[in-house]
């Protein structure tokens, strides 16, 4: 599975940790916040969700403008793939936070298992639907009883809702390899895909534009790359745990002004990955207001509301994905966020 295509592989499932390892190393800079003295940082795991992007870039940059640091964190980036269940390893005490999603965290809660949202980084899901141009492919409405490529995990997601809310049917789907080839050969087609990078892969390959329709900007709107943790920690901890969020803030709100720090790092851990990628995934994010927009122009990156929550929960619910007696409000708290924006 090369790089590009892997994004959706993950979206609606239990995602996974890898073996990879990124340890804080740089100079703390100057900071608001009480940290500890160096011989006395707390270390702390994240668990992300894929290898090194600039989807993640945020939690790299804290590490490398020693914005953890001033916190007091010792932190190591734990770098996600398929195969290993990161939901485990952070209720099994492997990892001390986790990036999630919206529809997992209530679906954790559905199955009892004590993970809690404490800080949602993405506003907006980036799943999109990827059309060709000059077909009438244009928008969503369009596109029912059309093929479209998606991968079996996306059903419990983003297909449930374009089926309530669009008519969709179960005989539009066709099955996604995670290849862009059989979308490129035939115009007639449409695939699921990530903004920050699908598009990006169709136009070196293709030679063109191809219609991107962002779902989040449809209604499809879960909180994404999110930061969970037990509720142990939350209960037992909660300084640490808003150290660690206070640092990832202010992570990201750096990388979204100079991302180079970061990109170093992010290009050491994942050589794949390349400079155009970070620079078009980068550039997506802000134009389309993935981290900043809605509730975190106000609140602050990694904003979240009880109403955001409660809407998506009775969507999930509405599509037939979660039943209707799970405490939605057990799958997050606000405890740690809503603070304002951070002028750096």
């Amino acid at each position: 599975m090369n790089y590009i295509s892997r994004r959706q592989f993950i979206q609606y499932s239990s995602l996974g940790i890898g073996t990879s390892i990124l340890t804080s190393c740089a100079s703390p800079n100057n900071s608001n916040s009480v940290a500890k003295t160096d011989k006395n940082l707390d270390k702390v795991t994240y668990g992300t969700n894929w290898y090194a992007q600039a989807e993640h870039g945020g939690f790299y940059q804290a590490i490398a403008t020693g914005i953890y640091e001033n916190y007091g964190l010792d932190v190591t980036i734990r770098m996600g793939n398929a195969q290993v269940n990161g939901t485990q390893l952070l209720v099994g005490g492997a990892i001390d936070f986790y990036m999630g999603f919206g529809i997992e965290a209530i679906s954790s809660v559905e199955a009892g298992i004590p993970t809690i949202t404490v800080a949602a980084i993405f506003q907006k899901d980036p799943q999109v639907l990827i059309a060709h141009p000059g077909v009438e492919n244009d928008s969503l409405e369009q596109l029912k009883g059309k093929p479209i490529y998606i991968s079996s995990l996306s059903e419990k997601g983003y297909w449930q809702f374009l089926k309530s809310k669009y008519g969709y049917t179960d005989d539009q789907k066709r099955p996604y390899n995670f290849s862009v080839a059989p979308f490129l050969v035939d115009k007639n087609v449409i695939q699921q895909g990530y903004l920050t990078s699908e598009p990006f892969t169709i136009r070196q390959k293709g030679g063109f534009e191809p219609v991107v329709m962002l779902l989040a900007d449809a209604g499809y709107q879960p909180y994404a790359t999110t930061i969970e943790t037990t509720k142990e920690m939350v209960e037992k901890n909660p300084d640490l745990v808003q150290r660690f969020v206070d640092a990832s803030i202010k992570g990201w709100y750096s990388y979204l002004e100079n991302p180079e720090p970061a990109n170093q790092l992010i290009k050491k851990d994942n050589p794949e990955v390349t400079d155009d990628l970070l620079a078009y995934s980068l550039e997506k994010m802000k134009e389309y207001g993935i981290v900043i927009s809605g509730d975190a122009a106000t609140k602050g990156i990694g904003a979240m509301t009880d109403e955001r929550w409660k809407l998506f929960f009775d969507s999930v619910v509405e599509a037939g994905v979660i039943k209707l007696d799970t405490n939605y409000k057990e799958a997050f708290t606000l405890q740690f966020v809503n603070k304002g924006v951070i002028n750096n």
